[in-house]
């Protein structure tokens, strides 16, 4: 198989970080027997401070035609917050219909957790979240701005369509050889009872006459927060909305190790998807050699899954792991080594296999 792959590297280290996940990208090529082809854009900060320019509608049908993304880290100190984001993060999930976004949540052995007595073998689950709607889809306005009546809305917009693919995709997933045939609901059915009436009998719709042999399960999205420290080893997978699944997995980071090792992917099944670390760009780091790039790396195996190079996203998980045990720490200039060292440990051990 021959893959098209789109590269944004993005700003402050996240060029650092997308260069050690393509040259393991390159060692698993080499071992599996695939080949692809890469281009590269250079939206972000610096490109928005010399052009003005964030994401033009001229680069979607380019990004489209591509196999998958490779996505480093948008954020500029010397650009005001929200607008790479908005303009370049949000439009691509919007204008490519990246509808669901894929969290893992894997604890690696070697790897701290803050979660007393709680092992790899606990926290193992995956986090499926809507990602093209809720409140992100940007529905609402003011009354009266900059008076002492102001009034402002933000509607969590939630339709059908949207929630039904998302719900498919999270019990497909719930199906694989490697879950456990477990799916759970995390919603706010108490209280926000019309966007999760429609959840709750999606869930079920499509549970019932679809999916009869996976387990379902529901839970509060704030309870969820507690079990998530309590009980990790409860969850297998997990769908949520988009302001829940946001803020959940951040929580799901931290139980895992940190940002670090966080990757998550944005995609529209079939089509194309964006994988990328979880962490920011983290602009004071840039140019040293010190920033951890685990997380990159992984961010391109999950790309080699989506791709269904599985075998190949297999030695990758491996080699994290293999390399986690010959680094001092995870954390950025505490790792004993340089992040071009940490990328060629794992690089190696995908060649060796």
């Amino acid at each position: 198989m021959n893959y098209d792959i789109a590269v944004m590297a993005g700003d402050g280290t996240g060029p650092e970080v997308v260069a050690e996940g393509l040259k393991v990208l390159k060692a698993a090529a080499a071992k599996a027997g695939f080949s692809y082809k890469l281009t590269d854009y250079d939206f972000g900060g610096a490109r928005y401070l010399r052009t003005g320019e964030t994401l033009p509608d001229s680069a979607i049908s380019e990004l489209a035609s591509h196999d998958a993304i490779v996505l480093g880290a948008i954020g500029h100190p010397d650009v005001k917050p929200g607008i790479l984001e908005q303009g370049i993060l949000l439009k691509a999930r919007f204008a490519l219909d990246l509808y669901i976004n894929l969290r893992p949540v894997k604890l690696f052995p070697g790897v701290e957790t803050p979660i007393k007595d709680k092992g790899p073998e606990d926290i193992d689950f995956v986090v499926v979240r809507e990602n093209t709607e809720g409140l992100y889809a940007n529905t609402g306005g003011y009354l009266k701005k900059g008076t002492k009546d102001e009034i402002s809305t933000q509607v969590s917009v939630n339709t059908r369509l949207g929630v039904e693919r998302c719900l498919r995709y999270a019990f497909d997933y719930a199906s694989r050889a490697d879950r456990h045939g477990k799916l759970t609901l995390v919603g706010k059915t108490n209280v926000l009872t019309y966007a999760w009436d429609l959840w709750w009998r999606a869930f079920n719709e499509i549970g019932d006459a679809d999916y009869p042999n996976i387990k379902r399960d529901y839970a509060h999205v704030d309870a969820t927060c507690m079990w998530f420290v309590k009980n990790p080893e409860w969850f297998d997978v997990i769908v949520t909305d988009n302001m829940f699944g946001d803020i959940i997995t951040d929580l799901g980071a931290m139980i895992q190790g940190g940002m670090g090792v966080a990757a998550g992917g944005n995609i529209n099944p079939g089509v194309t998807g964006m994988f990328e670390p979880i962490g920011g760009s983290a602009p004071k780091y840039t140019g040293q050699n010190v920033i951890n790039p685990l997380a990159a790396i992984g961010a391109v195996g999950m790309m080699l899954d989506y791709l269904g190079e599985k075998q190949a996203a297999l030695w990758i998980e491996e080699g994290i792991i293999d390399t986690i045990g010959k680094m001092k720490s995870l954390n950025a200039g505490q790792m004993g080594m340089g992040t071009d060292a940490v990328g060629d440990l794992v690089a190696k051990y995908v060649a060796s296999k």
